[in-house]
């Protein structure tokens, strides 16, 4: 049981007298360099840590594992986060919708996300929606206004089952197709009744080829007529390879069929248990999908639950401090430091470096030896062409330091995608990627073994 006063104690904390600085939201980072310095009192600072950390960990994993997702699948394809069922709680949802969209993703099905944060939303029916009708009767009002509003459909059933007619009697569909589901045909023209301008359809709840297909082809057809464009269909299940490119085969079929321009390039949608092994394993063996919808391995992170940092105390009261381990990999970079990103001639990043805040900026042209922090022949002289300073001040707390302005999500979004694209290829290949370099500069290496031998106690040998 906590004493009260703890908790009067924290209801009088404020953070007048904190500064934070942060590298840029949306900015690529590599392991070591910090993602945030906190100055400020002890006691303040240490109870940042777990909300600071908390908030840090999982968006910048969810955001990571975005971008992974959408280097696989490419730049012309359609990402879409359908996560909200399959995430750890409604705020993790809305976290993963938030930093999906941020990691190069172009819209979620979470509703509440894309009011908060003006995310595009797109989501198509359930598998439920579709077999809840049992008949066409079940459909009550049947009309449907032309999309210039010149005239009405009185019968927008019969106009679909008229178009179902003449698919299945077509030249080049002979004997393609037969009976189809008249449940599903139901359900899908009565959702072209409420969503005439974004009919998107799930076409596998019976049957892909024998009847979501042709069902679909028929409803997209009579919206035609009418002047509306479907938006396409999505599969959920079976060969997504080949089952895309037999529907693609029956799209243009049916504008070569009907002369409706566009018909073939109707957008075909994949989901099902996605990731990034499925999309690469697909992008193989070919395929016709042109969006992707995906939701448990992207929130969820499944291969990867979390991302591991560290809150590390570098300096106190002026005097550097460090954290040793047995482990080279846990051993902490003392001292307040200034953090640079160096690019070569070609406009790639080339190294970051880490320097004591008392230490000269590194400057463009000028030749300065970047150093492992650990590894004594790991160095290497750089003269960068440009250099940027990654740690922003984004709280000055009672200091009269610039305060860098917080971006839009649209902004952040954009800062990910150009970092991304800067990047060397050889950084970001999925197979055997070469490590990014982070380094420090020659004094500070000095000072972290200086400060190392210092605080390491000496073994005795007997």
């Amino acid at each position: 049981m906590l004493d009260d006063a703890f908790f009067d104690y924290l209801r009088g904390i404020d953070c007048s007298d904190v500064e934070v600085y942060s590298i840029p939201e949306g900015s690529v980072v590599f392991p070591k360099v910090p993602l945030m310095r906190v100055e400020g009192p002890v006691a303040v600072v240490q109870l940042l840590e777990t909300p600071f950390v908390n908030l840090i960990n999982y968006a910048s994993l969810v955001t990571t594992n975005a971008a992974r997702h959408r280097h696989v699948a490419g730049k012309s394809k359609v990402l879409m986060e359908f996560g909200l069922r399959r995430a750890q709680g409604p705020d993790g949802a809305i976290s993963a919708s938030k930093y999906c969209f941020m990691g190069g993703f172009d819209a979620t099905s979470n509703v509440l996300a894309g009011h908060l944060f003006g995310i595009p939303l797109r989501g198509t029916h359930s598998h439920a929606y579709v077999s809840s009708y049992m008949s066409l009767d079940e459909i009550p009002d049947r009309t449907l206004r032309n999309k210039d509003g010149s005239k009405i459909c009185k019968d927008f059933v019969s106009l679909v089952k008229e178009w179902l007619c003449k698919i299945q009697a077509a030249d080049s569909l002979r004997n393609v197709f037969g009976d189809t589901n008249q449940s599903e045909l139901a359900a899908f023209a009565s959702y072209a009744l409420a969503f005439p301008s974004s009919f998107l359809a799930l076409v596998d709840t019976y049957d892909v080829m024998r009847s979501g297909i042709p069902n679909f082809c028929a409803v997209a057809l009579a919206l035609h007529d009418l002047g509306y464009k479907a938006s396409g269909i999505r599969l959920d299940s079976g060969d997504l390879a080949y089952l895309s490119i037999e529907t693609r085969k029956v799209f243009h079929a049916i504008e070569k069929e009907f002369n409706i321009p566009g018909f073939g390039k109707m957008v075909i949608t994949a989901s099902n248990d996605l990731n990034e092994e499925t999309i690469d394993a697909l992008n193989k063996q070919g395929h016709e999908v042109d969006a992707f919808g995906i939701g448990t391995y992207l929130v969820t992170c499944y291969s990867q639950a979390a991302l591991g940092c560290v809150f590390k105390l570098v300096e106190i009261n002026s005097r550097p401090r460090i954290k040793l381990s047995e482990d080279v990999a846990k051993v902490s970079i003392p001292c307040k430091k200034r953090c640079f990103r160096l690019y070569g001639k070609e406009g790639y990043p080339l190294v970051d470096i880490m320097i004591r805040e008392s230490e000269p900026s590194p400057k463009a042209g000028e030749r300065i030896l970047c150093r492992h922090p650990f590894l004594e022949s790991k160095r290497a002289y750089v003269v960068p062409q440009h250099v940027e300073e990654l740690l922003h001040c984004y709280w000055p707390g009672s200091s009269d330091k610039p305060r860098a302005e917080l971006p839009p999500l649209l902004k952040i979004r954009s800062r990910c995608m150009q970092q991304l694209e800067k990047l060397r290829p050889d950084h970001i290949r999925r197979l055997n990627p070469t490590p990014y370099k982070v380094s420090v500069s020659a004094k500070l290496y000095e000072f972290i073994h200086y400060l190392w031998l210092n605080e390491a106690p000496v073994g005795e040998l007997q």
